[in-house]
């Protein structure tokens, strides 16, 4: 177990850029310094200091250790920070990362019960790549990651995987296209233009593979890993999109397209992230109960609509 005090010297010295300025600044002998330092070198099995002439430089070793150092020490000045302006009655702090892959519609269904708790929630959502905001849920700058899949097997994170459900998607177009289609879901998608979802999300193969099953080719002319961006494209007409069954309604909506078919063969699954197995934080406790009860629950798919005919020249 590292000695965080003895870890602290050594930051303050590679700062200070020698044992005697670290000194001045620690109000401690250079001796005593020089001694903490050497016992966590020994800790370690490992030099982190290097002398060149009457100076000291880091060793790769050392470099390394200054990283993870420079990571803990400004947790720790964020710590403090935090908590000294605190009010009084403050209200809980919920930090949760969404990946990008979900569906905005989606993480905001999601997340809203936090905010209907009996004791007032503050909301900090940050957005990103999923390994990305894996990391920082492994060093607690986040309390919950929202995911359209657990975690990669490739990405070296200890978390717990708590499956939120499943639902079936919804094909929708702008009007304008819808027209051009054949009559008859899903055959009309053959030959049709279609906006796939990047290689980073889950659903895409396992669209990939329900179209193959189909034997339907449609004609793919953009793939993103942005779903709200795929919907503005698909808005503008420039192909067939995806989103989840239960927000179909909404997308038609927002974006003014329609829905040209559905399936529930082709499932969109959403996960919550976390570093515990058993949840505690009550917002994700409420997270979680409300994504079953609503988002994967009975909440009816919106009317199916088949293709239309296509327009004789």
């Amino acid at each position: 177990m590292i000695n965080y005090k003895h870890l602290h010297y050594f930051w303050v010295v590679a700062k200070a850029g020698g044992v005697a300025r670290a000194s001045e600044r620690l109000n401690l002998t250079p001796q005593t310094i020089s001694g903490q330092i050497s016992l966590l070198e020994e800790n370690l099995g490992e030099a982190l200091f290097t002398r060149v002439g009457r100076n000291l430089e880091l060793t790769e070793t050392g470099r390394l250790v200054l990283s993870y150092a420079d990571e803990i020490f400004s947790l720790g000045s964020e710590l403090e920070e935090m908590i000294g302006n605190l009010p009084d009655g403050r209200p809980l702090m919920f930090r949760v990362g969404v990946a990008d892959v979900v569906p905005k519609s989606i993480a905001y269904r999601l997340l809203a019960p936090a905010l209907k708790l009996s004791e007032p929630v503050r909301i900090v959502c940050r957005e990103g790549v999923l390994e990305s905001l894996l990391t920082e849920l492994a060093v607690h700058r986040v309390d919950l990651v929202i995911a359209d899949g657990p975690i990669p097997p490739t990405v070296n994170v200890r978390g717990f995987n708590h499956r939120l459900g499943d639902c079936g998607v919804s094909f929708l177009a702008a009007p304008s296209l819808a027209e051009q289609l054949e009559e008859g879901f899903p055959a009309c998608l053959e030959g049709a233009p279609l906006l796939l979802p990047g290689e980073t999300t889950v659903v895409r193969n396992r669209l990939l593979k329900w179209l193959d099953s189909q034997h339907i080719h449609p004609r793919i002319v953009g793939e993103f890993d942005d779903s709200a961006l795929m919907k503005a494209f698909g808005q503008s007409g420039t192909g067939v999109f995806i989103a989840p069954t239960p927000i179909a309604r909404e997308v038609e909506k927002q974006y003014g397209v329609v829905v040209v078919g559905q399936t529930d063969e082709v499932r969109e699954q959403f996960y919550a992230i976390s570093v515990e197995r058993k949840i505690s934080h009550p917002a994700v406790a409420a997270i979680t109960q409300t994504a079953r009860e609503w988002l994967f629950g009975d909440m009816p798919p919106p009317q199916e609509k088949t293709g239309r005919k296509r327009k004789k020249a």
